[in-house]
């Protein structure tokens, strides 16, 4: 194996202006650097792009970086591209002629690292691939591999045939997701020759994990509203289930002056195009989006993430949270759940071809969102890790649950949910409700069920409050939901137990956060949310530059530096050029391109 006289760590600054490696990185670079085979296992943002991309600039040759999307390769190229670093792709937004080009180059041994999509290289290695001086090959998402996993790409089936036409070379396989089925999966069927590997922390401690149940469209629309206008100038993601709730929920926000737009497998892809390249260019705030948004992007600096719907499994929802603060800055998770959402999913999940292990990867999803003890430890014991203490950054470990004797309270939901079936009544727990605060609407008074004893018996409390202590029985075990029978309620041998009084119950009291939103037309000024803010502080100063940077070299703004080397400046106050070196993300090559010019506008700030 012929390896260029450069340390990982000169190249590590140089290049990408860091001055230490992240846990893994350096063993794994040492291990291809050795001419041996990885298996990669690292949370999104972890910095799994690194661990192949050094060792590529150390060897002779090409590395071939197979990459699922156009969108993540043009990303990754941009970046390498800035920091100096020579790297193309070749895909279906090319002519031939730019192809060829691209080929020559390789072939003159000119590009460090080129990336492919699966097919596109299973098609180029009948042609002129096998002619290629490789270094080393990378095979990202992995995990799209498995048929258990919630990515599966048949192509990537075939892809062993890589490391059969290159024998000599070593092979790296690298994913944010992979339970243990699909790991199996990575290691039989790629091709891998006896790897080590590398399973890093999933931790994102930066992420903070926050559940909010029981919410109407409209207190979910009012609590979003209420969450975005505290983060001016912040992206984030909203994902949604259905493609029509994208469109309902951006339309929604555009009305209230959310700068939002929406984002589904059902528009045109020059539309999704322009929806990607804004967000990533800053030039849209927030996304609504199903969850294909987001796979195909290195954005930096997105400072929230939230889930309007429950997500189907833990994966979905670990990988979607990860496209939050990759640049180890601070980003909220909400996820909204509601029973309805459950009901829905597990109707998908029974009609799907893999109907027993989606099920129980909606119950896992579904024990993560009805928790009472850390979020955080629940969602790393599902990848293998273990976390000993409480994270103090979930809601749980925020504002812990407290019980109560929560008997009396089962008593009312449970005598009418039996009084309005002895009243020949299919119950969901939207009637139920009803019919405990004694509302007046058709669905309570066409049957006579405002005649029943237990008609009105929970009026002092919300509805919001009845639909938690409502799932909270589900949860227990008082109640269960018929899926086979239109989703009606039932009370359990439990729950006729603890309707007789024979037992004793413990409930949570609820956290109920009232949004009291009143807006009117004339509050939204151009459709922007007008947020009282310091727009003259030196880090917005910095921003600014930034972009205008970006737009002049046609690339995302945090491919020139991220949000956290832009607070670091703003923290240090760099007043030399080797001030600014210092500053973890600033890169000599950066320093050469622009330097200059974020240093005078440090410089004329502080005088």
């Amino acid at each position: 194996m012929n390896v260029l006289m450069k340390s990982s760590s000169e190249i590590l600054k140089k290049h990408f202006g860091y001055d230490s490696f992240r846990p893994l990185q350096e063993e794994i670079i040492s291990e291809l650097l050795n001419g041996k085979d990885a298996m990669v296992l690292m949370p999104t943002g972890g910095g799994k792009s690194l661990c192949f991309q050094i060792p590529a600039l150390m060897m002779e040759g090409t590395a071939l970086i197979i990459s699922p999307l156009i969108s993540l390769m043009k990303d990754q190229v941009d970046a390498l591209r800035t920091n100096g670093i020579s790297a193309s792709f070749i895909n279906s937004s090319m002519n031939r002629d730019e192809e060829n080009m691209a080929i020559e180059k390789c072939m003159r041994g000119e590009t460090k690292l080129l990336y492919l999509s699966p097919e596109r290289a299973m098609a180029d290695l009948k042609g002129w691939l096998p002619r290629l001086k490789l270094s080393l090959i990378a095979i990202d998402e992995a995990h799209c591999v498995s048929q258990w996993g919630h990515d599966f790409r048949p192509v990537y089936k075939v892809l062993h045939q890589l490391r059969e036409s290159f024998s000599n070379v070593p092979l790296i396989t690298l994913t944010a997701t992979a339970d243990k089925l699909t790991r199996i999966d990575i290691l039989s069927l790629l091709g891998l020759r006896s790897p080590k590997q590398f399973v890093s922390s999933f931790d994102r401690p930066n992420i903070s994990l926050a559940v909010k149940f029981g919410m109407n469209k409209r207190d979910k629309i009012r609590d979003i509203y209420q969450f975005i206008t505290k983060h001016k100038n912040e992206s984030g993601i909203i994902y949604c289930t259905s493609r029509a709730s994208t469109e309902e929920v951006a339309l929604d926000l555009k009305e209230l002056g959310i700068d939002a737009k929406c984002y589904h497998a059902g528009m045109s892809s020059d539309d999704r195009t322009k929806v990607q390249e804004d967000f990533i260019n800053d030039e849209v705030q927030v996304v609504c989006a199903t969850i294909a948004f987001g796979m195909g992007i290195d954005k930096s600096n997105v400072r929230f993430v939230l889930h309007y719907n429950l997500p189907k499994a833990l994966e979905n929802y670990f990988q979607e949270i990860g496209r939050g603060g990759r640049d180890g800055l601070k980003c909220d998770a909400i996820l909204y759940f509601s029973i309805g959402d459950l009901i829905m999913l597990r109707k998908f999940a029974e009609e799907s071809g893999q109907p027993q292990i989606n099920l129980e990867k909606l119950e896992r999803m579904k024990e993560y969102a009805e928790a009472q003890i850390c979020r955080r430890k629940i969602l790393l014991n599902y990848f293998g890790e273990n976390l000993r203490e409480h994270c103090n950054n979930c809601d749980v470990c925020g504002n812990p649950p407290k019980h109560f004797d929560g008997k009396l309270i089962a008593q009312k939901a449970l005598s009418a949910l039996k009084r309005i079936e002895l009243e020949g009544k299919k119950v969901g727990g939207n009637l139920l409700i009803d019919v405990l605060r004694g509302m007046r609407n058709q669905e309570v008074l066409l049957p006579g069920l405002e005649k029943i004893k237990t008609y009105g018996a929970g009026a002092d409390m919300s509805a919001k409050e009845w639909s938690h202590y409502i799932l909270q029985m589900i949860q227990i075990g008082l109640m269960e939901i018929a899926y086979d029978d239109r989703n009606t309620l039932r009370i359990t041998s439990f729950g006729d137990l603890v309707l007789k009084g024979t037992v004793t119950l413990s409930l949570v009291i609820p956290t109920i956060e009232e949004t009291k939103i009143r807006i009117s037309k004339d509050k939204i000024r151009s459709k922007k949310v007008v947020v009282e803010e310091d727009d003259t502080s030196l880090f917005e100063v910095l921003r600014k530059i930034r972009k205008e940077i970006a737009s002049e070299r046609g690339v995302p703004p945090y491919v020139i530096f991220h949000d956290k080397t832009l607070r670091l400046m703003e923290e240090a106050r760099p007043m030399t050029l080797e001030e600014m070196l210092d500053i973890s993300g600033v890169s000599q090559t950066k320093i050469n391109l622009f330097g200059k010019k974020f240093l005078n506008a440090i410089i004329d700030y502080r005088n």
